[in-house]
């Protein structure tokens, strides 16, 4: 049995009732984090934009666009909530993939899931499949002739793809063909492009999302697709492990600010020094932030957009010293004027560094080891020099055992949109979600704020 056989028998097979107890539990956390996600993406202008135009372009009563009220095809409503999902940049990463999955899978499965009458188990389980099928096609894709990083909606396409067939009970042909016609069609995102001038085009997810609901509806009604990439012999090893090794489990972890991850390090360096050093955020006199080339490239300084302050490492910097946190007080253009956060960034400098570059060069590539890491030399007014050294830790919430954390952030997101007795029964929903008998109990819950 070839890779992409492996791939079709997995995600046409796979039942809530089968998946372990572990995985279970990570897909829950994986929800309640993406709702929060969603939730606070709606704040920003894409969500506004993106929502008004699926509801034009896509018309139809499948879906529910979340907080807008309004309603579109599945593929257009998967389109608007997979924006949304990643207007904060506040969604979950994964390792192999250089991105987002849940901003992604999510919406495809939640557009399916309400156009099919389906309960929370059957969309969990779907998600599931997203996930797992993300993290070895998006090791596959950047590995397999594409020299130009792309972004997320790329790889996405194929993850997605593979939600709608698991949901839609796709037979092994028609699944394998949904995958072959999600990969062909994926869009080309040059994701460099974007963080050097950031927009709303992003890593693309609302396309991912889209493309592969398509692909799925196209496959059922018989149209082909390729043979696709996991049947390539080289990556046989990656692939044979579905069904038995859940990467989720541990290639999964949470984004605890409304920023890009790449940053997230230089903000662990500062806060060690906070940790180990008493001074004063009036007392620096300038602030060095050494990274990988990733890191260095989000050099925006002055922003004007919130796709430009989440991009900033220089922004995010500062707007942590000033507010002790990133969120959308701290990225929304509503603050992108503050005159104490710009005249911070004026005195930050953003340097590559060759050692960090070769450190992180083994996980950009989807091979083993490698560290992801970055140093802050703050320079204070009285001539001390604060030295954080390298320092790996990334501000993130990991896997299970972090559930506190992980309802914090929640709790924090939702409440710019929703109130109290809101946030809880949204909470409590999510947690039992398996139990819910049809989603439409979770897309009533997000009507319009």
């Amino acid at each position: 049995m070839d890779g992409n056989e492996l791939a079709a028998q997995f995600i046409g097979d796979t039942r809530w009732s089968g998946l372990p107890d572990a995985v279970q539990h990570k897909v829950k956390m994986c929800l309640v984090d993406i709702i929060a996600a969603i939730v606070g993406g709606v704040l920003a202008p894409i969500s506004d934009i993106v929502a008004a135009y699926a509801t034009e372009a896509w018309r139809g009563n499948e879906a529910t666009i979340l907080l807008h009220d309004r309603r579109a095809s599945a593929a257009g409503a998967a389109f608007a909530n997979a924006c949304a999902a990643n207007a904060l940049d506040c969604d979950d990463g994964g390792v192999y993939t250089r991105g987002h999955q849940g901003a992604q899978v999510f919406p495809t499965a939640l557009a399916l899931s309400e156009k099919l009458g389906l309960g929370g188990g059957a969309m969990l389980a779907a998600v599931v499949v997203g996930y797992e099928i993300s993290h070895r096609f998006g090791r596959y894709w950047h590995r397999y002739q594409h020299p130009v990083y792309q972004a997320d909606g790329s790889w996405g396409s194929v993850a997605c793809a593979a939600t709608a067939a698991n949901l839609m009970g796709l037979d092994i042909d028609a699944i394998k063909h949904a995958l072959g016609i999600a990969e062909y069609h994926a869009p080309n995102l040059p994701m460099e492009r974007d963080l050097l001038d950031p927009a709303m085009v992003k890593h693309g997810h609302g396309w991912g999302a889209m493309t592969g609901i398509v692909a799925a509806e196209l496959a059922e009604r018989g149209f082909t697709g390729i043979p696709g990439l996991f049947g390539y012999q080289e990556y046989q090893d990656w692939v044979s492990t579905l069904g038995d090794e859940y990467i989720m489990l541990y290639g999964v972890d949470f984004k605890q600010y409304c920023s890009c991850g790449w940053g997230h390090h230089a903000l662990a360096a500062v806060q060690r020094l906070q940790r180990e050093h008493s001074w004063e955020v009036g007392d620096i006199a300038s602030i060095r932030v050494e990274g990988h080339h990733w890191t260095a490239v989000l050099h925006t300084t002055h922003p004007t957009t919130t796709e430009e302050a989440q991009f900033s490492v220089k922004w995010s910097v500062a707007a942590y010293l000033v507010d002790s946190e990133i969120g959308p007080s701290q990225v929304l253009e509503s603050r992108l004027s503050d005159p104490s956060i710009n005249a911070l960034v004026d005195k930050i400098a953003l340097v590559e560094s060759e050692e960090l570059d070769s450190l992180y060069r083994p996980i950009f590539e989807g091979r083993e080891g490698g560290l992801g890491a970055s140093r802050v030399v703050i320079c204070l007014e009285d001539d001390r020099i604060l030295d954080s050294g390298l320092v790996s830790d990334s501000c993130r919430i990991a896997a299970s055992g972090d559930e506190e954390r992980l309802e914090k952030k929640f709790r924090w997101l939702t409440s710019f949109v929703l109130g109290g007795n809101r946030i809880d029964g949204l909470l409590e929903m999510l947690w039992h979600f398996d139990a819910v008998q049809d989603v439409h109990e979770l897309t009533s819950l997000l009507r319009k704020r």
